[in-house]
């Protein structure tokens, strides 16, 4: 029989919370879906719904890309992307969107709070998503890279938790 505070670490390392120990917002990454990054493109967790599968494959196209202010703007593959550009991108190409947003409007997408498999993390100024546990980042604010897979942690001061419903 499993002690309450064992117990408790198992569902944490199951559900990881989207706040650090200081009530601050953070992404933390988690393994539980088996998603692994392999020579920078995501891979894609055989039990995943069809839109998160699309997302992956979205966010594997534009991996790479340079940072482009105001770039992902356009229809079909721009030459780089930004932060809200990368996110849309993402997004429409998996039919969760259906035009772009600014890192400002991502505060109002879909429902609030974490989701199941798509979380938003969306603040003025920067948005970012996790797929499947991975986040599909372009680094941190300012840092002038493009999307990126990453396992790294990250804090998320001021975001907002948004998902697709249903994801």
């Amino acid at each position: 029989m499993l002690r309450p505070l064992a117990l408790l670490a198992f569902f944490l390392a199951l559900f990881p919370s989207a706040c650090s120990g200081d009530g601050t917002i953070s992404y933390q990454y988690s393994a539980v879906r088996g998603v692994r990054i392999i020579n920078g493109l995501a891979s894609v967790p055989d039990d995943a719904p069809a839109e998160v599968k699309a997302a992956i494959a979205a966010g594997n196209r534009i991996c790479h890309l340079p940072y482009l202010y105001g770039g992902g703007r356009c229809v079909g593959i721009d030459s780089g992307y930004d932060c809200s550009g990368s996110s849309s991108y993402v997004l429409r190409e998996a039919e969760l969107l259906g035009d772009w947003l600014t890192s400002t409007s991502f505060k109002n997408y879909g429902r609030s709070g974490r989701g199941q498999w798509i979380t938003i993390y969306a603040k003025s100024g920067h948005v970012f998503m996790e797929v499947a546990g991975l986040r599909f980042d372009t680094g941190r604010h300012g840092s002038g890279e493009g999307p990126r897979w990453t396992t790294v942690s990250r804090p998320a001061h001021d975001c907002v938790l948004r998902h697709p419903p249903g994801l």
